[in-house]
């Protein structure tokens, strides 16, 4: 007998019951149902595809045809968990355009959306909220405004980025997020977000305190063993698999033409 689906209101219960979520991301119909079958119940189709699957130096480049093409392939998954997909950036600059690029995007499969960014955003995220759009916040470090910043820093160390952090956290719970990210957020400020917020917050490198953590997957998994990042670590090393796999397999090819040779 199968579990019953996650929905979005059961991610906001679990902070209630006091219930850590897991989420992680996933780009593709294989990773997705392997992930569900961990039993997960928050799965992003994230746009950090651009960099882990397509090589590219950031998320800026990523389109909403390339985040439909990896949201069809997960949801043909059919998970369990809830399936969420990232607006990629410049498809969410006015109200009417979010609604149009998330609704492409839930036409694809996903089942909720995220975007980047608190009040600045906030009448896009009415908006969503409006269309009967799940909508997952995400409020720290911004990567669709990595080249703005000036690289990746970690938010809330000084007051006013404090004072602003809280202030866009409860904007979003206010309008109807059911959850919010926090990326590279100071983990007191972090701690204090999710006090006073009723939703869950889902943190990726803002320190222990959150409702929840997500991960890149391919970091978890040590996929991409050139890279190394403070806030993940690897609980595996396929990477490194793979390459010893495959290197395994040239070598009885190569051992089979040998063996040919000589006979």
């Amino acid at each position: 007998m199968h579990a019953a689906k996650v929905t979005p209101d059961q991610i906001r219960a679990m902070k209630q019951r006091g219930e850590k979520i897991a989420a992680l991301t996933t780009y593709d119909y294989p990773t997705t149902r392997l992930l569900d079958e961990a039993g997960l119940p928050l799965l992003l189709v994230g746009d950090s595809l651009g960099m882990v699957v397509l090589g590219m130096p950031d998320t800026t480049g990523v389109t909403l045809e390339m985040m439909e093409h990896h949201v069809r392939a997960a949801a043909r998954a059919c998970p369990r968990a809830l399936l969420a997909a990232d607006l990629p950036a410049n498809t969410y600059e006015t109200p009417d355009q979010a609604v149009q690029s998330a609704r492409r995007l839930m036409r694809a499969g996903a089942e909720a959306i995220k975007a980047e960014g608190g009040r600045a955003i906030l009448p896009q995220v009415r908006a969503l909220i409006g269309a009967g759009i799940p909508y997952i916040g995400h409020i720290g470090m911004l990567p669709q405004s990595v080249h703005q910043e000036g690289g990746y820093h970690i938010k809330g160390r000084t007051e006013d980025e404090r004072h602003c952090l809280l202030a866009d956290a409860e904007a979003l719970a206010h309008a109807g997020a059911f959850a919010i990210v926090l990326e590279l957020v100071s983990s007191p400020v972090a701690a204090e977000i999710t006090r006073r917020l009723s939703i869950p917050t889902i943190g990726i490198g803002s320190g222990p305190h959150c409702d929840g953590q997500i991960l890149v997957t391919h970091d978890l998994m040590g996929l991409l063993p050139w890279l190394h990042l403070r806030h993940a670590q690897p609980l595996a090393q396929l990477g490194r698999q793979i390459i010893e796999t495959a290197r395994q397999w040239q070598q009885q090819i190569q051992a089979r033409s040998t063996s040919a040779n000589v006979s």
